[in-house]
């Protein structure tokens, strides 16, 4: 029998999942890409993180789009596209939608299908003269635009300060590919999380309700249940620390005791204490993240911070 398209892309994410549980379990350093922590279960519990009282990127950022809408719309002008990088919800779409009354085209990028799906449908009946082009993709890959809006002038949307989870030098690489996607005189409006005092910072990644941890080792569920795999979530634990050094929370998973666990059939040993990174996010001063940009081929225009010194939304451009 021949497999059908959503059957080819179910096994093409599964090998690529495999491998990477495979070669990072096997690593010295052990550690696994944060984008396979968002499969379905993943994405709701993450949605359920941006509603936390701890968890004020969510919030402060929305704020700011609502707050500066119209000076976005105003730089973006009539007529453009806006491509959204990992938009999950599209929550924050909506608001940025709301002010861009003369956008064309709304085209949503994301690795989570239902969630895309789900959306799409939301915004089709909120912004019926919109049109929408959903495109099911991991946008940190090569990835190519609908035809539809290549004459169009594209605004990039990027937020949540998801360019933190990046290490530095790929998230000027993923800053360059975004603007070769978008082409020339394109611009992008991206989030950008502030540094800030500990006492703030690791709260948000580690609630006193234990949704973050729930979410963190819900990967381990994933492994168990795509992957053969045999790890028993009660011997792990959600550990989060802010490295001082780099600027940057890290997120791991620690092993609770010394302990062999299986994967399509490869052993693995984690002795007590042993931790599996799976994920960064880097905060930056607004004079980091705009030499960042730079590097990237991007210039700043403009700068929003919330009135707390929180969360930072950059209007860039490309020529």
């Amino acid at each position: 029998m021949t497999a059908g398209v959503s059957e080819i892309e179910t096994q093409l994410v599964t090998d690529e999942f495999a491998e990477a549980v495979l070669n990072g379990l096997a690593q010295p350093r052990k550690s696994i890409p944060c984008r396979f922590l968002y499969d379905a279960r993943g994405s709701e519990l993450f949605e359920e993180i941006t509603r936390l009282d701890e968890y004020y990127p969510t919030r402060t950022e929305i704020g700011l789009l609502k707050d500066h809408g119209a000076e976005v719309a105003d730089r973006a002008g009539a007529g453009c596209a806006v491509v959204e990088f990992g938009s999950g919800s599209s929550r924050k779409t909506h608001i940025l939608l709301e002010a861009l009354t003369g956008a064309s085209a709304y085209v949503p990028i994301d690795i989570d299908d239902a969630a895309l799906t789900d959306a799409a449908s939301r915004l089709r009946a909120d912004f019926p003269r919109l049109d929408l082009h959903p495109v099911h993709a991991d946008f940190s890959q090569d990835i190519r635009l609908p035809k539809e809006i290549e004459a169009a002038p594209k605004l990039g949307f990027f937020p949540g300060s998801t360019i933190g989870n990046f290490d530095l030098d790929d998230a000027v690489g993923f800053l360059s590919d975004a603007g070769d996607l978008l082409g020339p005189e394109s611009d992008l409006l991206i989030g950008a999380d502030l540094q800030k005092d500990r006492d703030i910072l690791l709260p948000a990644y580690d609630d006193a309700r234990g949704v973050t941890a729930e979410f963190t080792l819900n990967l381990l569920h994933r492994i168990n249940r795509e992957l053969d795999g045999n790890f028993d979530i009660s011997r792990f634990a959600h550990k989060a620390i802010y490295n001082d050094d780099v600027g940057r929370i890290e997120i791991y998973i620690e092993s609770l005791a010394d302990q062999d666990v299986r994967v399509l059939g490869r052993m693995f040993h984690l002795k007590s204490g042993e931790c599996i990174h799976v994920e960064n996010s880097h905060k930056f001063t607004v004079p980091q993240f705009k030499a960042l940009a730079q590097r990237a081929g991007w210039a700043s225009e403009q700068v929003w911070i919330d009135d707390n010194d929180l969360f930072s939304m950059h209007y860039l451009t490309r020529s």
